[in-house]
């Protein structure tokens, strides 16, 4: 009930949802009450940050700083025997290809965790994920499925299919790999958070992030001026993960999430 509860008011307070309400409160004072000046402030400054945050070089310029805090894992350091890809959307038709399957954040996740799988000869590639949305396989399972189709030996892929968030992530995967250093692969922008609960746990995981979004390379004129959904849900990953830390914090979560320097990246 109380991790149901956490989702929903954590989506209610992402930017689309919360600018909605607002707009849908100035409305409604434009509407039902004598409170013109109220309302046509509230839906106009609501309707200026939403568009704000569909522009690209605002919401990039959000996220970036999360995305850039570990750089891409490029070496092959020895003795890593496993290689931890942390679960993220998903949904199950198995008439669809099986990587249309993972969706959002899940799918390049698995592409990094299965190079860098390929990169150490011996280790595992372990998933994690809950079952959700009512779907009969869990999101560690799909990954799973996905890793196979792509080559990966079913012999050589760990699934933990109970954790439901971070937190319990970082308590399963310890229970896997001890104090031994693994590779710990999730999203770029997710990565400073994820490390902090994996170190809390007196882990040693080492960062390897995957599905870096904010653009600093040369965009057209036209897709930096123009509001988009993408822009949006880049702001949206910004957004979340600061409330992510922020409740990480509250309750205890987090341990130092300093990036530390190694000469295998």
């Amino acid at each position: 009930m109380l991790f149901a509860l956490k989702k929903i008011v954590g989506g209610l307070l992402l930017p689309l949802p919360l600018l909605i309400l607002l707009m849908g409160a100035g409305l409604l004072l434009l509407w039902l009450t004598r409170w013109q000046r109220t309302g046509k402030g509230i839906v106009t400054l609501s309707w200026l940050c939403l568009l704000l945050l569909s522009l690209q070089p605002v919401a990039d310029r959000l996220l970036a700083p999360m995305e850039a805090t570990y750089p891409t894992y490029r070496g092959r350091q020895p003795g890593i025997a496993y290689v931890v890809v942390l679960g993220g959307g998903y949904t199950f038709n198995p008439s669809w290809a099986p990587s249309s399957n993972l969706i959002n954040n899940s799918l390049p996740r698995v592409a990094e965790g299965i190079r860098l799988y390929r990169g150490h000869p011996g280790a595992k590639i372990v998933f994690t994920g809950a079952a959700a949305g009512g779907n009969p396989v869990s999101s560690a399972e799909t990954a799973s499925e996905v890793a196979q189709s792509l080559g990966v030996p079913a012999g050589d892929i760990i699934v933990l299919d109970q954790p439901r968030d971070t937190r319990q992530e970082a308590a399963s995967v310890g229970a896997l790999v001890g104090k031994a250093p693994f590779l710990l692969v999730t999203s770029a922008n997710h990565l400073p958070r994820a490390m902090g609960f994996f170190r809390a746990q007196g882990l040693a995981p080492i960062p390897a992030p995957a599905n870096q979004l904010a653009i600093d390379s040369p965009l057209n004129l036209w897709e930096k001026v123009m509001p988009s959904p993408l822009w949006l849900g880049h702001a949206d990953r910004a957004w979340y993960e600061t409330l992510g830390r922020a409740w990480q914090k509250i309750t205890g979560g987090a341990a130092d999430q300093s990036p530390e320097p190694s000469s295998s990246q």
